[in-house]
Protein backbone atom coordinates (compact mmCIF):
# COMPACT_ATOMS: atom_id res chain seq x y z
CA UNK A 1 0.00 0.00 0.00
CA UNK A 2 1.48 3.05 -0.66
CA UNK A 3 0.63 6.64 1.59
CA UNK A 4 -2.28 7.85 -1.15
CA UNK A 5 -4.15 4.41 -0.09
CA UNK A 6 -4.18 5.85 3.78
CA UNK A 7 -7.36 7.29 3.20
CA UNK A 8 -9.40 4.76 1.65
CA UNK A 9 -8.10 1.91 3.13
CA UNK A 10 -10.13 -0.34 5.20
CA UNK A 11 -9.63 -1.57 8.99
CA UNK A 12 -11.00 -4.05 11.29
CA UNK A 13 -10.95 -3.11 15.03
CA UNK A 14 -10.90 -5.68 17.29
CA UNK A 15 -11.51 -5.76 20.66
CA UNK A 16 -11.57 -8.18 23.83
CA UNK A 17 -14.24 -7.93 26.08
CA UNK A 18 -15.10 -9.02 29.91
CA UNK A 19 -17.04 -7.46 32.53
CA UNK A 20 -17.02 -4.16 30.99
CA UNK A 21 -20.62 -3.40 31.05
CA UNK A 22 -19.54 0.07 32.42
CA UNK A 23 -17.24 1.07 29.50
CA UNK A 24 -18.37 -0.84 26.58
CA UNK A 25 -20.79 1.83 24.89
CA UNK A 26 -18.41 4.66 24.41
CA UNK A 27 -15.95 2.36 23.65
CA UNK A 28 -17.59 1.17 20.53
CA UNK A 29 -19.39 4.52 19.73
CA UNK A 30 -15.84 6.27 19.52
CA UNK A 31 -15.15 3.58 16.75
CA UNK A 32 -18.11 4.36 14.63
CA UNK A 33 -17.64 7.94 15.07
CA UNK A 34 -13.97 7.78 13.64
CA UNK A 35 -13.76 10.49 10.32
CA UNK A 36 -11.04 7.63 8.41
CA UNK A 37 -13.20 7.23 4.98
CA UNK A 38 -12.53 3.86 4.32
CA UNK A 39 -14.89 1.11 4.88
CA UNK A 40 -14.50 -0.28 8.70
CA UNK A 41 -15.31 -3.50 10.56
CA UNK A 42 -15.61 -3.51 14.80
CA UNK A 43 -15.17 -7.45 16.12
CA UNK A 44 -15.70 -8.18 19.92
CA UNK A 45 -14.64 -10.69 21.26
CA UNK A 46 -16.86 -11.97 24.01
CA UNK A 47 -15.69 -13.22 27.09
CA UNK A 48 -17.91 -14.65 29.95
CA UNK A 49 -18.95 -11.97 31.44
CA UNK A 50 -21.20 -11.86 34.24
CA UNK A 51 -22.20 -8.31 34.45
CA UNK A 52 -24.69 -7.49 31.69
CA UNK A 53 -22.14 -6.61 29.02
CA UNK A 54 -22.36 -9.27 26.59
CA UNK A 55 -26.53 -8.14 26.26
CA UNK A 56 -25.28 -4.27 25.84
CA UNK A 57 -23.27 -5.74 22.76
CA UNK A 58 -25.67 -7.93 21.28
CA UNK A 59 -28.12 -4.55 21.36
CA UNK A 60 -25.00 -2.51 19.68
CA UNK A 61 -24.29 -5.47 17.03
CA UNK A 62 -28.35 -5.20 16.07
CA UNK A 63 -28.28 -1.73 14.97
CA UNK A 64 -25.09 -1.58 13.48
CA UNK A 65 -24.43 -4.66 10.45
CA UNK A 66 -20.07 -3.16 11.03
CA UNK A 67 -20.26 -4.25 14.44
CA UNK A 68 -19.75 -8.06 14.77
CA UNK A 69 -19.17 -10.37 18.02
CA UNK A 70 -17.71 -13.35 18.23
CA UNK A 71 -17.07 -15.84 21.41
CA UNK A 72 -13.92 -15.79 23.23
CA UNK A 73 -14.60 -19.26 25.65
CA UNK A 74 -10.83 -18.66 27.19
CA UNK A 75 -11.76 -14.76 28.18
CA UNK A 76 -8.06 -13.76 28.06
CA UNK A 77 -7.14 -10.63 26.70
CA UNK A 78 -4.80 -12.74 23.98
CA UNK A 79 -6.87 -15.26 23.21
CA UNK A 80 -9.94 -12.57 22.57
CA UNK A 81 -7.69 -10.74 20.59
CA UNK A 82 -6.50 -14.10 18.52
CA UNK A 83 -10.02 -14.85 17.50
CA UNK A 84 -10.82 -11.18 16.23
CA UNK A 85 -7.78 -10.80 14.23
CA UNK A 86 -8.46 -14.26 12.63
CA UNK A 87 -12.06 -13.44 11.68
CA UNK A 88 -11.05 -10.37 10.38
CA UNK A 89 -10.41 -9.33 6.70
CA UNK A 90 -8.89 -5.96 6.27
CA UNK A 91 -5.36 -5.38 5.47
CA UNK A 92 -5.22 -2.97 8.47
CA UNK A 93 -5.24 -4.01 12.13
CA UNK A 94 -6.43 -1.70 14.68
CA UNK A 95 -6.06 -2.90 18.30
CA UNK A 96 -8.43 -1.29 20.92
CA UNK A 97 -9.80 -2.00 24.36
CA UNK A 98 -12.75 -1.36 26.11
CA UNK A 99 -11.50 1.20 28.10
CA UNK A 100 -10.01 2.96 25.38
CA UNK A 101 -11.93 5.83 23.96
CA UNK A 102 -10.69 6.88 20.67
CA UNK A 103 -10.59 10.41 19.67
CA UNK A 104 -12.21 11.45 15.73
CA UNK A 105 -9.04 11.55 13.92
CA UNK A 106 -7.14 8.31 15.31
CA UNK A 107 -7.68 6.10 12.85
CA UNK A 108 -7.04 8.70 10.07
CA UNK A 109 -3.80 9.29 11.29
CA UNK A 110 -2.61 6.15 12.70
CA UNK A 111 -3.05 4.21 9.06
CA UNK A 112 -1.50 7.70 7.50
CA UNK A 113 1.24 7.46 9.52
CA UNK A 114 1.48 3.79 9.14
CA UNK A 115 1.99 3.82 5.73
CA UNK A 116 4.59 7.03 5.66
CA UNK A 117 7.04 5.26 8.37
CA UNK A 118 6.46 1.78 6.70
CA UNK A 119 6.30 0.11 10.43
CA UNK A 120 4.17 -2.76 11.21
CA UNK A 121 3.15 -1.50 14.10
CA UNK A 122 1.87 2.43 15.30
CA UNK A 123 0.69 3.50 18.29
CA UNK A 124 1.01 6.91 20.22
CA UNK A 125 0.05 8.47 23.70
CA UNK A 126 -2.51 6.57 26.57
CA UNK A 127 -3.95 9.68 27.92
CA UNK A 128 -5.93 8.64 31.26
CA UNK A 129 -8.95 10.89 32.25
CA UNK A 130 -10.28 10.06 35.69
CA UNK A 131 -13.97 11.05 36.64
CA UNK A 132 -13.86 10.27 40.28
CA UNK A 133 -11.57 11.98 42.76
CA UNK A 134 -10.35 8.16 43.12
CA UNK A 135 -9.71 8.01 39.28
CA UNK A 136 -8.06 11.45 38.89
CA UNK A 137 -5.44 10.02 41.29
CA UNK A 138 -4.71 6.96 39.43
CA UNK A 139 -4.47 8.87 35.95
CA UNK A 140 -2.19 11.38 37.38
CA UNK A 141 0.13 8.18 38.16
CA UNK A 142 -0.64 6.85 35.39
CA UNK A 143 0.49 10.26 33.07
CA UNK A 144 3.46 10.96 35.55
CA UNK A 145 7.56 9.94 35.71
CA UNK A 146 6.74 8.98 39.30
CA UNK A 147 3.61 6.46 38.22
CA UNK A 148 4.82 4.40 35.35
CA UNK A 149 8.33 5.53 34.74
CA UNK A 150 7.70 8.00 31.78
CA UNK A 151 7.91 6.40 29.03
CA UNK A 152 6.96 7.89 25.73
CA UNK A 153 3.74 5.74 25.53
CA UNK A 154 2.67 7.42 29.17
CA UNK A 155 4.22 11.33 28.81
CA UNK A 156 4.63 11.74 25.33
CA UNK A 157 8.34 12.07 23.17
CA UNK A 158 9.64 12.53 19.83
CA UNK A 159 8.05 10.13 17.15
CA UNK A 160 10.13 7.57 15.78
CA UNK A 161 11.18 3.63 16.51
CA UNK A 162 10.55 2.55 19.65
CA UNK A 163 10.53 -0.94 22.02
CA UNK A 164 6.76 -1.53 22.19
CA UNK A 165 3.28 0.74 21.44
CA UNK A 166 0.00 1.23 23.28
CA UNK A 167 -2.59 -1.05 21.85
CA UNK A 168 -1.03 -0.90 18.42
CA UNK A 169 -2.31 -0.67 14.44
CA UNK A 170 -0.63 -3.36 12.85
CA UNK A 171 -0.47 -4.46 9.43
CA UNK A 172 -2.35 -7.59 9.76
CA UNK A 173 0.09 -9.85 7.24
CA UNK A 174 2.38 -9.20 9.53
CA UNK A 175 0.61 -10.44 12.72
CA UNK A 176 -0.10 -13.44 10.93
CA UNK A 177 3.70 -13.80 9.75
CA UNK A 178 4.77 -13.29 13.92
CA UNK A 179 2.47 -16.22 14.91
CA UNK A 180 -0.30 -13.36 16.32
CA UNK A 181 -0.07 -12.92 20.76
CA UNK A 182 1.10 -15.60 22.67
CA UNK A 183 -1.78 -16.62 24.92
CA UNK A 184 0.41 -18.20 27.62
CA UNK A 185 1.16 -14.48 28.22
CA UNK A 186 -1.86 -12.69 30.47
CA UNK A 187 -0.36 -9.28 30.41
CA UNK A 188 2.60 -7.92 28.40
CA UNK A 189 1.44 -9.65 25.58
CA UNK A 190 1.61 -6.88 23.83
CA UNK A 191 5.64 -6.37 24.71
CA UNK A 192 6.16 -9.50 23.56
CA UNK A 193 4.57 -9.42 20.23
CA UNK A 194 6.43 -6.11 19.37
CA UNK A 195 9.67 -7.80 20.53
CA UNK A 196 9.31 -10.51 17.81
CA UNK A 197 7.63 -7.88 15.18
CA UNK A 198 11.30 -6.09 15.71
CA UNK A 199 13.30 -9.50 16.03
CA UNK A 200 12.41 -10.49 12.16
CA UNK A 201 13.35 -7.04 11.04
CA UNK A 202 10.34 -5.15 11.45
CA UNK A 203 9.46 -1.60 12.47
CA UNK A 204 7.25 -0.59 16.18
CA UNK A 205 6.57 3.14 15.76
CA UNK A 206 5.66 5.66 18.34
CA UNK A 207 3.95 9.15 17.65
CA UNK A 208 2.65 12.08 19.81
CA UNK A 209 0.20 12.81 17.21
CA UNK A 210 -2.10 9.68 18.54
CA UNK A 211 -3.53 10.06 21.37
CA UNK A 212 -6.10 7.26 23.34
CA UNK A 213 -8.62 8.54 26.06
CA UNK A 214 -7.97 5.68 28.82
CA UNK A 215 -10.81 5.69 31.81
CA UNK A 216 -8.15 3.51 35.04
CA UNK A 217 -9.88 1.18 37.05
CA UNK A 218 -12.26 2.64 39.42
CA UNK A 219 -11.34 1.50 42.55
CA UNK A 220 -8.56 0.08 44.87
CA UNK A 221 -9.16 -3.30 45.01
CA UNK A 222 -9.66 -3.49 41.24
CA UNK A 223 -6.21 -1.60 40.67
CA UNK A 224 -3.95 -3.07 43.27
CA UNK A 225 -5.24 -6.34 41.56
CA UNK A 226 -4.73 -4.72 37.85
CA UNK A 227 -0.74 -3.96 39.13
CA UNK A 228 -0.43 -7.20 40.93
CA UNK A 229 -1.10 -8.93 37.77
CA UNK A 230 0.95 -6.73 35.41
CA UNK A 231 3.94 -6.68 37.66
CA UNK A 232 3.60 -10.60 38.11
CA UNK A 233 3.32 -10.87 34.03
CA UNK A 234 6.54 -8.23 33.93
CA UNK A 235 8.58 -10.60 36.01
CA UNK A 236 7.93 -13.39 33.97
CA UNK A 237 8.99 -11.65 30.88
CA UNK A 238 12.16 -10.56 32.45
CA UNK A 239 13.12 -13.99 33.38
CA UNK A 240 11.96 -15.19 30.05
CA UNK A 241 13.32 -12.49 28.12
CA UNK A 242 16.45 -10.94 29.81
CA UNK A 243 18.23 -9.22 27.12
CA UNK A 244 15.05 -7.82 25.78
CA UNK A 245 14.20 -6.45 29.02
CA UNK A 246 14.92 -2.71 30.10
CA UNK A 247 16.45 -1.96 33.37
CA UNK A 248 13.33 0.09 34.75
CA UNK A 249 11.36 -2.52 35.16
CA UNK A 250 13.88 -3.76 38.19
CA UNK A 251 12.93 -0.32 39.99
CA UNK A 252 9.67 -1.25 41.48
CA UNK A 253 10.95 -4.35 42.75
CA UNK A 254 14.08 -3.33 44.04
CA UNK A 255 11.79 -0.28 45.77
CA UNK A 256 9.96 -3.15 47.50
CA UNK A 257 12.75 -4.84 48.15
CA UNK A 258 14.55 -2.32 50.13
CA UNK A 259 11.47 -0.80 52.17
CA UNK A 260 10.69 -4.46 53.15
CA UNK A 261 14.40 -5.31 54.43
CA UNK A 262 14.49 -1.62 55.67
CA UNK A 263 11.41 -2.30 57.95
CA UNK A 264 12.35 -5.47 58.88
CA UNK A 265 16.00 -4.43 60.05
CA UNK A 266 14.42 -1.30 61.89
CA UNK A 267 11.76 -3.63 63.96
CA UNK A 268 14.87 -5.73 65.11
CA UNK A 269 16.73 -2.78 65.65
CA UNK A 270 13.86 -1.52 68.30
CA UNK A 271 14.54 -4.57 70.45
CA UNK A 272 17.88 -4.39 69.98
CA UNK A 273 18.07 -1.21 71.23
CA UNK A 274 15.59 -2.14 74.19
CA UNK A 275 18.25 -4.31 75.14
CA UNK A 276 21.33 -2.54 74.56
CA UNK A 277 22.89 -5.23 72.44
CA UNK A 278 24.69 -4.10 69.03
CA UNK A 279 20.84 -4.82 67.05
CA UNK A 280 20.48 -1.18 67.97
CA UNK A 281 22.44 -0.21 64.79
CA UNK A 282 19.10 -1.86 62.75
CA UNK A 283 17.45 1.05 63.57
CA UNK A 284 19.09 2.97 60.56
CA UNK A 285 17.18 0.49 58.75
CA UNK A 286 13.89 2.95 59.15
CA UNK A 287 16.06 5.24 56.95
CA UNK A 288 14.55 3.24 53.76
CA UNK A 289 10.94 3.26 54.52
CA UNK A 290 11.22 7.24 55.98
CA UNK A 291 13.13 8.12 52.22
CA UNK A 292 9.74 6.38 50.14
CA UNK A 293 7.66 8.19 52.25
CA UNK A 294 9.43 11.40 52.01
CA UNK A 295 9.28 10.51 48.09
CA UNK A 296 5.60 10.08 47.90
CA UNK A 297 4.76 13.22 49.64
CA UNK A 298 6.78 15.22 47.49
CA UNK A 299 5.27 13.62 44.48
CA UNK A 300 1.55 14.32 45.84
CA UNK A 301 3.07 17.89 45.85
CA UNK A 302 4.47 17.82 42.41
CA UNK A 303 2.84 15.75 40.54
CA UNK A 304 -0.86 16.09 41.88
CA UNK A 305 -0.02 20.02 42.55
CA UNK A 306 -3.13 20.96 40.30
CA UNK A 307 -5.11 18.10 41.19
CA UNK A 308 -7.93 19.06 44.05
CA UNK A 309 -8.02 18.37 47.80
CA UNK A 310 -9.54 14.98 47.68
CA UNK A 311 -7.57 13.65 44.65
CA UNK A 312 -4.13 14.51 46.26
CA UNK A 313 -5.43 12.24 49.34
CA UNK A 314 -6.27 9.59 46.74
CA UNK A 315 -2.79 10.04 45.33
CA UNK A 316 -1.13 9.56 48.33
CA UNK A 317 -2.57 6.21 48.57
CA UNK A 318 -2.49 5.26 44.58
CA UNK A 319 1.20 5.79 44.48
CA UNK A 320 2.45 2.80 47.15
CA UNK A 321 -0.21 0.50 45.64
CA UNK A 322 0.81 1.16 41.87
CA UNK A 323 4.74 0.52 43.22
CA UNK A 324 4.01 -1.77 45.80
CA UNK A 325 1.78 -4.36 43.43
CA UNK A 326 3.38 -4.29 40.61
CA UNK A 327 6.44 -4.81 42.31
CA UNK A 328 5.56 -7.79 44.71
CA UNK A 329 3.57 -9.15 41.23
CA UNK A 330 7.21 -9.10 39.48
CA UNK A 331 8.74 -11.09 42.16
CA UNK A 332 5.75 -13.46 42.35
CA UNK A 333 6.55 -14.08 38.03
CA UNK A 334 9.99 -14.15 38.35
CA UNK A 335 10.39 -16.92 40.90
CA UNK A 336 8.05 -19.05 38.93
CA UNK A 337 4.61 -18.52 40.58
CA UNK A 338 2.53 -17.26 37.54
CA UNK A 339 0.68 -20.29 36.58
CA UNK A 340 -0.33 -21.14 40.28
CA UNK A 341 -1.47 -17.43 40.41
CA UNK A 342 -2.59 -16.83 36.93
CA UNK A 343 -6.77 -17.66 38.06
CA UNK A 344 -6.79 -14.90 40.26
CA UNK A 345 -5.50 -12.10 38.15
CA UNK A 346 -8.06 -11.77 35.60
CA UNK A 347 -7.25 -11.11 32.15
Amino acid sequence: MSSEDSRTVGVSYVMPVLNEVREIESAVASLVAQDHEGPFEVILALGPSVDGTNEVVARLAASDPRLRSIPNPVGSTPAGLNVAIEASKHPVTIRVDAHSVLPTDYTRVAVETLLRSGADNVGGIMRAEGRTPFEKAVARAYGSRVGLGGTPHHVGGKEGPAETAYLGVFQRHRLIEVGLFDENIKRGQDWELNRRLRATGGTVWFTPHLTVTYRPRPSLRTLVRQFVATGIWRGELVRRFPSSSSLRYLVPPVMVAAVTVGLIAGLVGIVGAATGSWAGWLLLGFVAPAVYAVFVVAATFTAARDESGRAKLWFLVVLPCIHFGWGTGFFAGFLKLTKNITAHVGR
